[in-house]
């Protein structure tokens, strides 16, 4: 099996798709020199029509792929920065989002927002080290966090097929991820999996934190049988794959890197809450309410949901019950 990195995944998920159609095209800041490593090749081998350089001006370049996807192209825009959807939230909510639904589908735009790198990066401190995806979720814009070189692979695919705008979050914590790769294809959409069977309680991870929770689920399988289930993305939620494992397990506990206050965490747990009689109450492992990472590497990691909150997190909710 060949070895394949998160980021090369990425970056042969662009080529195929432009390959495949020449509708596709790569927008954004540097990314003809590739400055997020993300698009290396790329220029040289579709050339600068293709893959275009725009000045430092979000809203206006987001804007402009939502006009060229209601022409008819596939725009994919990379931001280096996750903090930047900040900025065109306007125009990805307002317009891209909701052009399709007030014209009764009469109109779509296919636009991929590409965020490689969100998240915490050493010394990227506050304005740099976002994790918004709950706010897309919330809005109804299909949200994809992928967290393996294949799923990173197939959930880009298809992102840029979909006739709906969606934004694909890379985790800075998985980029540099390497796994032996027998078949890349398209991944579903909508699609949760399983990553860990197990009897006792349900860990659901959200991107990077997936390896966490299996390294967690490792070292605790003498002691608890614990499922892994990796939503992949995050709208449409996968709900009848959770509720599955949930109502074997009995119990339930969510990592997520975001902000505890108004995050995918608190959502999964309500939902579950609402529908499948639990053992245990339900668990959350997040970053702190109202988290700004600070610049400083120890303080850094200190806000960020770790193994050892896991493990207690795990180890507390079968206790109880």
């Amino acid at each position: 099996m060949p070895r394949l990195s998160y980021r090369r995944a990425l970056t042969r998920a662009l080529a195929d798709e432009m390959t495949r159609d020449e509708s596709v095209f790569l927008l954004g800041e540097d990314i003809r020199v590739a400055a997020a490593n993300v698009t290396t090749g790329l220029l040289k081998k579709f050339g600068p029509e293709r893959v275009l350089d725009t000045p430092l001006s979000e809203q206006a370049f987001t804007s402009f792929a939502t006009g060229a996807a209601l022409a008819g192209a596939r725009p994919v825009i990379e931001f280096q920065i996750p903090s930047l959807l900040f900025l065109v939230f306007e125009q990805i909510v307002n317009h891209a989002h909701k052009f399709p639904l007030m014209t009764g589908g009469q109109c779509t735009v296919p636009v991929t927002y590409l965020v490689p790198g969100s998240g915490s990066r050493t010394g990227w401190a506050g304005q740099h080290s976002d994790h918004p995806y709950s706010l897309f979720a919330h809005v109804g814009v299909t949200t994809v966090v992928p967290a393996t070189p294949a799923d990173a692979y197939g959930l880009l695919v298809s992102a840029i097929r979909c006739d709906d705008p969606v934004v694909v979050f890379a985790p800075a914590g998985a980029l540099d991820l390497r796994a032996d790769v027998a078949d890349l294809a398209p991944v579903p959409l909508g699609w949760g999996v399983v990553r860990r069977p197990g009897t006792d309680v349900t860990v659901v991870a959200v991107g990077h934190l997936v390896h966490d929770a299996l390294a967690v689920a490792d070292d605790l399988a003498g002691q608890v049988s614990v499922e892994v289930f990796d939503p992949r993305t995050l709208y449409p939620f996968d709900w009848d794959g959770l509720l599955d494992s949930v109502s074997r397990t009995g119990r339930l506990v969510v990592v997520d890197d975001s902000n505890r206050s108004c995050g995918i965490a608190g959502e999964i747990i309500a939902t579950v809450v609402e529908r499948v009689p639990l053992a245990a109450p339900p668990r959350r492992v997040t970053r702190p309410d109202g988290a700004v990472l600070p610049f400083a590497p120890a303080l850094d990691r200190a806000v960020q949901p770790g193994r050892d909150q896991l493990t207690a997190a795990i180890q507390l909710t079968c206790k109880d019950g």
